[in-house]
């Protein structure tokens, strides 16, 4: 009996001729330059896919993943696809995921010591005592994790918007466009947070306008 990592390479050999199956020159086509239209922050989480969960097709959305879909701007892996996906691929819009049941935000939750996962968490703990009037007053422990979740997508959204490179390209092209989701794995559909960007644009103005110039929203009128 093959073991579970022979089988992967087997399930690739089907996958490649199905797909030359259907179009003789799939690979030819995947080889070219990328054009996708979408960034998708999410979890690392096994079952929260990003191209499963929204029907794309190879292509069509850049993926960067880590746990509990933070965006943290010391993190250089986060930030660096940020920008390579502003400037460079000009993504129109960027997608913060999150998912509920999300083991990394329910760990930070928790009171104890998790070792070399304790800077990561921390971030998502100081979302949680940004909002804790709000959580603590959630009787029902299941909801207020659900509710934690959602005010994560909602402030890695905000870390998203705060980046120069967002900011400069949305005042020239008005892209890209920061959306907040989650997923719920318990019905399979996504939700959308309605994350109102240019509303969160002229709310941070103020502090986090990095780019030197006049403000769009002030361009606008």
């Amino acid at each position: 009996m093959k073991n579970s990592y022979e089988v992967i390479f087997e399930n690739n050999r089907k996958w490649v001729e199905s797909k030359v199956a259907d179009n003789p020159h799939f690979f030819e086509e995947l080889a070219k330059t990328q054009h996708p239209e979408y960034l998708y922050i999410g979890c690392s989480d096994s079952r929260a896919t990003a191209e499963e969960l929204m029907g794309a097709k190879p292509g069509e959305v850049f993926v960067h993943r880590n746990i509990a879909n933070v965006v943290n701007t010391l993190d250089m892996s986060s930030t660096a696809v940020i920008q390579y996906a502003v400037e460079h691929l000009k993504v129109k819009h960027i997608i913060v995921c999150g998912h509920y049941n999300c083991g990394g935000v329910k760990a930070a939750m928790t009171p104890q010591d998790l070792g070399l996962l304790n800077p990561w968490l921390r971030t998502i703990r100081d979302v949680y005592r940004l909002h804790q009037a709000e959580l603590d007053s959630i009787d029902d422990e299941n909801k207020r994790y659900d509710r934690l979740v959602e005010l994560n997508v909602q402030e890695q959204c905000i870390n998203v918007i705060k980046m120069a490179c967002v900011q400069e390209r949305y005042i020239l092209e008005e892209y890209p466009i920061v959306h907040g989701w989650v997923f719920d794995l318990r019905t399979g559909k996504i939700i959308d947070l309605e994350i109102d960007f240019e509303e969160t644009l002229k709310d941070i103005q103020k502090i986090y306008n990095l780019t030197g110039s006049d403000w769009v929203m002030n361009k606008k009128k």
